[in-house]
């Protein structure tokens, strides 16, 4: 990636290919810069939207929750068809009070006793995997390495048996992204409905029978003095696969990407020159693998200059942030060894991801496994990037990996 300087012309941020043609950090340096909040102007039959570009304004608007609402969705795909159905019951998109009651039954499923078990686990599946495939010539590693990673994890810590993975993990790239230009939305549909439908199943049985597990955790908890129902069980479960499979497992296949592309980093971080936790926040900051997430204003105010009515849609673009010059020094240079690091690739404020331990666990035990296996990684033909306007990433990354 190279720093933007050729002029652009206004892109479709809804239509997915956008991101596979287009090298978008071009257009977003020019929105920084002269229009860094604007009106996304809507069709007949989709509403507009704001979209704010800025470190600053993106860090403010995620901390703004009185006047900024989670509730209607927190995806742009989803709020230009209406409003989330999960809308108050799952945790991204709910608000507070309810947000702050339901964020302290699922953190129990982040306590130390929990993940410790689920890291260990991480490190013995990352070192197992690269070194199956170090040597071997060129491999995939978007399917051969990375897809076993994340869902893995967030499997282990939902206690998920293990027939049941490969389903959820097809359910679950199909949900979000495509490998394929023409993705069918109604396709998309069906794959998020047979996660739902696995949960609840799964929830009545735990709810019936708990055990030490986080499924169990969540169907027996109490919000408000009420337990949840089976369906919002099943809803937060879905959020802890939304949220630790798609965006870990593009974190991961970047990583790899950016190794390939720049052997300096790489050698920095296998020679002991970078330490790996430092390493692992340039990753999450350089992959930013959800683009933007969403809110809903509940009443009008102005932002930079721009007049904000209540029910408009603001759209907020880490994809951008993560690059705006104000706040990185040199954004578009991968630096393994950059510090401060303030990268948004979790959110901020109230909605600050919930896993985001868990995803850099995930990170250093992929780095720390390549460290200690791995002298050099080469590129092996074009990598394939996912249809998103959502996921930022790669569905395919052919490479080699050489042996120490």
């Amino acid at each position: 990636m190279s720093s933007p300087t050729a002029s652009t012309s206004a892109l479709d941020l809804t239509d997915p290919t956008t991101f596979v043609r287009h090298d978008t950090h071009v257009f977003w340096a020019e929105v920084r810069d002269h229009n860094p909040v604007y009106w996304y102007q809507g069709r007949e039959d989709r509403p507009g939207f704001w979209v704010v570009s800025r470190y600053v304004d993106v860090v403010a608007s995620y901390t703004d929750a009185a006047r900024l609402s989670s509730a209607r969705g927190t995806v742009l795909d989803v709020l230009l068809r209406g409003e989330d159905s999960a809308g108050g019951r799952m945790l991204a998109v709910t608000d507070r009070p309810r947000h702050r009651e339901l964020r302290n039954v699922m953190l129990r499923a982040f306590s130390p006793r929990v993940l410790g078990r689920v890291v260990e686990q991480v490190h013995r599946r990352a070192d197992e995997l690269i070194r199956r495939v170090t040597g071997t010539g060129a491999f995939d590693f978007a399917t051969e390495v990375a897809e076993s990673i994340p869902m893995g994890t967030i499997c282990d810590l939902l206690s998920i048996p293990p027939a049941d993975r490969p389903d959820l993990l097809r359910w679950n790239k199909n949900a979000l992204s495509s490998d394929e230009a023409d993705a069918n939305l109604y396709a998309a549909l069906e794959a998020r409905n047979q996660i739902l439908l696995y949960f609840m199943d799964l929830a009545e049985q735990r709810r019936a029978s708990p055990g030490d597990d986080v499924i169990s955790m969540i169907a027996t908890a109490t919000v408000g003095g009420e337990p949840l129902s089976i369906d919002d069980v099943a809803l937060n479960c879905y959020s802890l696969i939304l949220g630790g499979d798609e965006s870990s497992r593009m974190s991961a296949i970047c990583a790899v990407k950016a190794f390939a592309d720049f052997p300096d980093q790489w050698r920095a971080v296998r020679d002991g020159d970078v330490a790996i936790d430092t390493a692992v926040e340039e990753v999450l900051r350089w992959s930013t693998p959800a683009m933007h997430f969403a809110r809903t204003a509940t009443t009008d105010f102005e932002l930079r200059g721009q007049q904000v009515r209540a029910g408009d849609i603001v759209t907020l673009w880490n994809l951008s942030a993560n690059f705006d010059e104000r706040e990185f020094d040199r954004p578009y240079r991968f630096e393994v060894g950059r510090t401060p690091n303030k990268h948004l690739s979790f959110g901020h404020g109230p909605h600050f991801c919930l896993g985001a331990y868990l995803g850099r666990a995930e990170l250093q035990a992929l780095l720390t496994a390549l460290v200690g296996t791995v002298s050099r990684i080469e590129s092996a033909g074009s990598p394939r990037r996912v249809y998103s306007n959502f996921l930022n990433g790669h569905s395919s990354l052919p490479v080699a990996f050489t042996g120490r």
